[in-house]
């Protein structure tokens, strides 16, 4: 009877090592995505989602990768992000990976996608689609395949992909360390991180979309009443117990707002496009016909800049 309690055991042992060593569960210090472009599928709250996943040849797997999710505006799609931000670019010189998740729509062929960033915008928002779980999900598909560094994960995207951003950074704040929304604000109301989140905005004042004052954009294709701009950054200065006077640098081109003296070295800033439109700064029109993005900056390269600046805030002790 020992004799089969000590081989029940042995057994048992060496089903758990079999399961630890799986590389579809924990990836070893060798495991490595390969570089270049990829198509990814995966099943969440029982819909079919997929992302474009992009890895430089620059990565250095011998240690911990960051992560920058690029989400696409209102009717976009993950190609679209692509190409609008170039953001493939500055991973190529920096060593990290984008991911280029692709929203829901009614429509086949990645065409009219969006995002349920609260109260924006159309199919996704209509059918509730749990788009914070499917942005969870993919995380954790890509921590199961390589050495993904969990204090690095980003945020940005544009427009309904901006407010995604915002969304993520209140309710998945244990998971992305900073976001960056392009000509996008804050449009969920029931905003409750639960850590600081370091945020970096993009926004110019002749957004005819989603208007720099707030209100319904005469040219937005959503009946909503948008936050301001404004509005969007206090409530992150607030909410990081940032030093509320801003330090301000002002060009012809744009004004720089930095708030500093935040909770657990996080940081907000605003960089206001003087005259600009609805547009990626630095990059390309979102569509044919879209408006002209500005040259004087570019916003994916500070965006990154501000990226590797702030890592996750450091997990406050319980009290």
């Amino acid at each position: 009877m020992k004799l089969l309690w000590f081989l029940a055991i042995l057994f048992m042992a060496a089903l758990a090592c079999a399961r630890a060593s799986s590389p579809g569960l924990t990836p070893t210090a060798s495991a490595v995505l390969p570089a270049g472009q990829h198509s990814h599928t995966l099943s969440h709250d029982g819909r079919e989602r997929s992302y474009i996943l992009y890895v430089p040849a620059s990565v250095n797997w011998n240690q911990p990768v960051a992560v920058v999710f690029v989400f696409h505006g209102g009717t976009g799609n993950a190609q679209s992000a692509i190409l609008m931000s170039g953001f493939n670019d500055v991973a190529d010189q920096n060593g990290f990976v984008v991911v280029y998740p692709k929203g829901t729509g009614r429509l086949a062929d990645d065409k009219l996608l969006t995002w349920n960033a609260g109260n924006c915008c159309a199919y996704a928002q209509a059918e509730n689609v749990d788009d914070v779980g499917f942005v969870r999900s993919i995380v954790a598909d890509l921590q199961a395949q390589a050495n993904i560094d969990r204090e690095r994960i980003y945020a940005t995207g544009m427009s309904n992909g901006a407010m995604l951003s915002y969304r993520l950074a209140c309710e998945a704040a244990d998971l992305f360390a900073a976001a960056a929304p392009v000509a996008g604000t804050l449009n969920f109301p029931d905003c409750h991180p639960s850590q600081p989140v370091s945020i970096v905005a993009f926004h110019g004042t002749n957004d005819q979309h989603v208007p720099y004052e707030g209100g319904k954009g005469p040219e937005s294709l959503v009946d909503v009443d948008f936050v301001s701009v404004q509005d969007s950054v206090d409530f992150w200065v607030s909410a990081n117990g940032c030093n509320p006077a801003a330090q301000t640098k002002t060009t012809d081109q744009f004004k720089h707002e930095v708030w500093t003296g935040c909770a657990a070295a996080t940081a907000v800033e605003l960089y206001t496009i003087n005259g600009g439109g609805h547009a990626w700064p630095g990059g390309r029109p979102g569509w044919p016909g879209a408006d002209q993005p500005v040259t004087s900056i570019s916003a994916s390269s500070l965006i990154w800049e501000f990226f590797a600046s702030h890592p996750a805030a450091p997990l406050q002790p319980a009290h």
